[in-house]
């Protein structure tokens, strides 16, 4: 029978016993500032040992030297202690206790942070891995890209450098490269675009011409040994503005027309014939007399044919209806020349003869005649990787049935151009063409080409996409749903192609696709035609010229990548000699006792030497010693630097010792300086001193505010003294708000303080909710700490002064309520005129004017008399002149709203009998109901004096302007003299017109400005007043709009007391039938380039031109333009 387990001893309590309190003074002994109050009390006790102590350096702060971990030979044993192992029952093992080799403390980057004696974890482990040190330093450094990166892999294509805004140019050729079409796979286009050489007039400037370019970039593209091509010497042959992005369909049609040109300019006939025999097809246009039978008919050639989209619909669908015949009848019936009338007639359009290559062109750009600009449908359309288009040849009733005619006209999809984006003014070309020798699709992103495993699949750099078959939960597909959303939705995802479950798989369905590009295919293999046939011996090889820049460019990029390998070799020994430096250096730093020679380096100094190789002195490691001695490191110790430049023992958690051997190898020997040089000597007295007053204060000051606490009460009987009750409140806590550090608190009776007992004749206040009694050993308690407070006893008596002040001052305030009160209700007419905004004043009574700024004192003094003081006199004479004239019109309504104010003349004369008043300035106000217009008319004594008005109109420094919202625009009503006569609107000025007024001149404000102040200043203080957001003001003067917002007052010659009117716009522009739009400015597309000026652009080429021999309907507006115009005459589409 086993023994009974014995119980455990319970471990010691570490807390306190019952009962005993906690001594909050006391620090724990291993602090750094433990010895304040217990060893040393006061700053001249001080020794150097403190010193030490409160920077962590001493071996009383028990921090212990750890061990190397990356010195060779030191074990994992040696770092961290193992733990001790128990027997199977629970007991501990007296015969096996595992312990570490090393009894200290365990080290770790938390524990070991602060503790300067442990030189781990600084970043060592960046050098340890060479491999990974190596990626991190080449990385650092300014070397170049390996060019090897960039060289061309075996069976991928290469892609064409986007010079700006040319990736329509580049989806163009790349969209022909690999689709076996007329740019370059096509074998006999670039035969014939090889077989071209130059006549002898053209021969010096033959490398200048977009021919020769084109050779080379097909060249580059076929003999290349490069990811990607640059052609930018095409690009400047043809004359594109690489900044301005152009349609990738009138570039092909251009530049096709271009090439034609320039092939009928060869001798050898195919050549000549070369764009015909490929993309030219042959149309027929029609029309069928319905009575007789009689069909006339007109055979024209196309290029491409122009699809109109339709939402979720297919291309054959499409194609269906450009063929679909047309009915003319009404008034649109056709001249029958066999009859001799009008007859109701069939217009159609037949597909003659097809071509081996056939263009679609997907009319994404529509013409919004709403807001006269193009915008992009966004229509989806469905097309086929094999189409059939025998449905389509020939009349219906014609149409040929052999296989052997079908067969001829089956294609296959070779290529597909994306235009990405939302807008038809910006976006992003982009081509899918499919690679006959490596039967793969590739996509084009201009130099960036990527092997795709389907034309469905959906390619972006953040994430792929593909809808298929597998089986998922609905809320994963839910979550595909969302995901698909967000790609399509964004400008920048590179294709929106996706293959719908329901149509067959030989369907593609795209939101983005432009144009499409089949190819003929044969009728025994069914493949496009013509082919490489995947073997390179069949490649046509290019002109020797051609093949000399070519092979230039191949020469140049196997040099630059055997420089650069030279180059990396170089610095990759470089690196590996400072790495080998760097490892002996932190493998033998550690300073292992704190007897031991040491130099004091902060830890962010050793982490940043540590990190050399990542930053920008890794440039100096990889150029030759010589440079590394003169581009020498200095680091400044900032962070453990105090402002006397010594050792601040506030940042002592950074300090770290290493040994002076270590530091001198590393100023030595790796080009660092560590600034300046700290020793266990240089730590800083005088921030220790500081530091100790504020830890005494730490540990003395809550004593004497316990022992405050204690002896402070005092009864109501005995005697006492008076304090201040909020610094009391302050002073007891254990950070007082008011303490400064280093510097103590202030005294009971210091600053503020004093005013909470004492008033300001030196007696005791009357306020007694700001001062509290204490007793007299409080009170000799607080005189201990604040020798110079001299506080007040409690027996003292009340300040007599303030005393009899409070007494006086009520009665005065009885008296100055009752004189408001009777000046009220003597100027009752007065106070209801000043409370009412509609009080009027009665026609034909006589008035006088009084200064508004005393009616504004006047009334505010009646509201509170107590408070504001009273107005002291009515004083007119800012409106008189030297010549005892008016320096204001009357008649002006904002001269006399702006700073006077009329009033009865018996309220006048009473005014005048309460207050000094003067000089009288009477004014009656004439009856004008009967006339016709409102126009108030005042008749006024003295008069204006014309000159003074004037100067005083131009001559001020800030005044009032008036901001009128929404007011009358019949500017009929303004006088042609504006200088002369001031008035800028001739309207009711009275108050009692107000609603009539608001109603004509709309809602007005008032704005005090000066003449400095900007048009945009203004309208930050209408948007403050109004709140009308200064992007919807419209700010006028006189009829003229004030645009520049940067136009002071001065310079636009505002007068004093002016009129602005106010327009509010809305954000969005409103477009009614009565507003001119402008439209978008759509650019000068290729005008001004080589095939913008071409003459030689064969108007025949349009897919499906009209019938009409003098006018010419636009594709994208349907306008009707003259037969020769080059362009649309509403929306500028370019006629091809």
């Amino acid at each position: 029978m086993t023994s009974k387990r014995k119980r455990r001893v319970s471990p010691s309590s570490k807390g306190l016993a019952p009962g005993e309190r906690l001594k909050r003074n006391v620090l724990p002994s291993d602090s750094r500032w433990g010895w304040v109050g217990i060893e040393v009390d006061r700053v001249s006790s001080i020794t150097s040992e403190h010193l030490l102590i409160s920077c962590g350096l001493s071996k009383r702060n028990n921090h212990p030297s750890c061990q190397n971990k990356y010195f060779q030979g030191v074990t994992a044993a040696q770092l961290v202690r193992k733990p001790i192992t128990a027997s199977v029952d629970g007991e501990l093992d007296d015969e096996v206790i595992v312990i570490s080799d090393d009894e200290g403390h365990p080290c770790s980057p938390r524990s070991c942070k602060s503790n300067p004696n442990c030189l781990n974890y600084l970043g060592q482990e960046s050098w340890e891995d060479g491999d990974d040190a190596l990626r991190a330093f080449l990385k650092a450094i300014p070397l170049e890209h390996d060019p090897a990166l960039y060289t061309r892999e075996p069976g991928f294509p290469v892609g064409l450098k986007n010079l700006g805004a040319t990736c329509y140019a580049n989806a163009s050729l790349q969209g022909s490269y690999f689709i076996i079409i007329v740019w370059f796979r096509d074998l006999a286009f670039r035969s014939g675009v090889y077989s071209c050489t130059p006549s002898d007039e053209s021969r010096s400037r033959h490398k200048e011409s977009p021919i020769f370019q084109l050779q080379v970039t097909f060249a580059a593209l076929q003999e290349g040994i490069q990811t990607c091509f640059n052609p930018a010497k095409l690009v400047e042959s043809l004359q594109l503005r690489t900044t301005e992005q152009q349609d990738a369909q009138e570039f092909s049609k251009l530049f096709m027309s271009h090439l034609d040109a320039e092939f009928k300019k060869q001798a050898n006939p195919r050549v000549k014939s070369l764009v015909t025999d490929q993309f030219q097809g042959k149309q027929i246009y029609g029309t069928l007399c319905n009575n007789c039978q009689y069909r006339s008919e007109r055979v024209s050639d196309f290029l491409e044919i122009e699809i109109n989209l339709k939402n979720h619909a297919k291309l054959e669908d499409r194609i269906e209806a450009v063929l679909e015949p047309e009915t003319l009848s009404g008034d649109n019936q056709y001249l029958c020349p066999r009859c001799e009338s009008l007859q109701d007639a069939t217009r159609y359009t037949e597909l003659k003869e097809l071509p081996p290559v056939l263009h679609f062109s997907l009319l994404r750009f529509v013409y919004d005649l709403s807001t006269m600009e193009r915008k992009k449908s966004k229509h989806s359309v469905s097309y086929p990787t094999m189409l059939d288009m025998t449905p389509f040849m020939g009349h219906k009733d014609n149409n040929p049935s052999s296989s052997n005619a079908s067969n001829t006209n089956m294609y296959e999809l070779r290529g597909v151009l994306l235009h990405k984006g939302s807008s038809a003014h910006h976006g992003h070309y982009e081509a899918q063409v499919f690679d006959k020798p490596n039967k793969s699709w590739f996509q084009f992103n201009d130099e960036i080409v990527t092997k795709i495993k389907t034309l469905g699949e959906l390619l972006t750099r953040k994430a792929i996409v593909v809808d298929d078959d597998s089986d998922e939960n609905p809320q994963d597909q839910r979550t595909n749903a969302r995901k698909r959303r967000r790609i399509e939705s964004e400008d920048e995802s590179l294709s929106s192609i996706t293959t719908n479950e329901k149509r067959p798989l030989e369907h593609i369905t795209s939101k983005d696709a432009y144009m499409l590009i089949y190819a003929r295919a044969t009728q025994s293999t069914g493949s496009a035609v013509p082919d490489e046939g995947g073997t390179r011996s069949n490649i046509l090889c290019p002109p020797s010229e051609v093949m000399e820049v070519i092979s230039s460019l191949n020469a140049a990029h196997d040099e630059a990548c055997e420089i650069y390998n030279k180059k990396r070799e170089l610095v990759k020994a470089r690196f590996n000699e400072r790495r080998k430096r760097v490892m002996d250096i932190y493998q033998n730093w550690t300073a292992n006792s704190s007897d031991t020679d040491s130099i004091l380096v902060s830890r962010q100094a050793l982490s940043t030497w540590l990190s050399q190789h990542q930053e920008d002195f890794a440039r100096v490691i990889a150029s030759d010693k010589s440079n590394e001695n003169n581009q020498r490191k200095i680091v400044i110790l900032n962070d453990i630097m105090c402002v006397h430049g010594a050792v601040d023992s506030g940042k002592a958690g950074n300090i770290k010792r290493l040994n002076r051997a270590a530091y001198l190898d590393i100023v030595n020997n790796t080009g660092w300086d560590f600034e300046p040089q700290f020793t266990l000597s240089d730590i800083c007295v005088e921030c220790i001193q500081q530091s100790f007053i504020e830890h005494l204060y730490q540990t003395e000051h809550p004593r004497l505010v316990a022992r405050f606490d204690r002896i402070s009460e005092v009864a109501f009987d005995c005697a006492g003294f008076w304090i201040s009750k909020p610094w009391v409140k302050d002073w007891r806590l254990t950070k007082p708000k008011m303490h400064v550090v280093s510097h103590g608190d202030p005294a009971p009776d210091s600053g503020d303080f004093a005013a909470d007992v004492l008033c300001e004749h030196g007696g005791l206040s009357l306020n007694t909710t700001s001062r509290r009694r204490i007793s007299v050993e409080a009170a000799e308690l607080l005189q201990n700490i604040y020798p110079s407070w001299n506080p007040l006893p409690t027996s003292s008596e009340l300040c007599p002064v303030c005393d009899a002040h409070v007494h006086i001052s009520k009665g005065n305030k009885r008296e100055l309520r009752k004189q408001a009160e009777d000046e009220k209700a003597k100027l009752r007419n007065f106070h209801e005129q000043l409370l009412s905004v509609n009080s009027f004043l009665t026609d034909n009574v006589s008035c006088a004017v009084i200064p508004i700024d005393f009616a504004k004192k006047w009334k505010k003094w009646l509201e509170r008399p107590t408070d504001c003081p009273r107005p002291e006199r009515v004083d007119n004479t800012c409106f008189i002149c030297k010549h005892d004239m008016l320096v204001f019109d009357p008649n002006v309504p904002n001269e006399l709203e702006s700073s006077a104010l009329l009033v009865l003349k018996s309220d006048w004369d009473i005014l005048e009998s309460l207050y000094p008043a003067g000089p009288l300035i009477t004014v009656r106000r004439e009856n004008q109901e009967s006339s016709p217009s409102s126009v108030d008319v005042y008749t006024h004594n003295p008069l204006v004096c014309v000159d003074c008005r004037m100067r005083r109109k131009k001559e001020w420094t800030s005044t009032y302007i008036t901001i009128r919202l929404g007011g009358s625009t019949n500017k009929g009503q303004e006088l042609e003299d504006s200088k002369k006569s001031l008035v800028h609107s001739v309207s009711g000025a009275r108050q009692s017109r107000r609603l009539r007024q608001i109603r004509e001149l709309g809602e007005k404000r008032r704005l005090i400005i000066s003449k400095f102040t900007t048009v945009k200043e203004i309208k930050v203080m209408v948007q403050e007043e109004l709140d009308i957001p200064t992007i919807c003001q419209r700010l006028f003067h006189h009829g003229k709009e004030l645009n520049d917002n940067a136009a002071t007052m001065k310079s636009l010659e505002i007068f004093a007391d002016d009129i602005l009117d106010l327009r509010r716009e809305n954000e969005a522009v409103e477009l009614d039938s009565d507003s001119e739009v402008e439209p978008r400015d759509e650019g000068r597309g290729f005008d001004g380039t080589l095939l913008g000026s071409s003459g030689s652009v064969d108007q025949t080429t349009t897919l499906l031109p009209s019938d009409s021999n003098e006018q010419k309907s636009c594709s994208a507006c349907t306008f009707s333009n003259q037969i020769g115009a080059l362009s649309c005459t509403i929306c500028d589409t370019i006629f091809t």
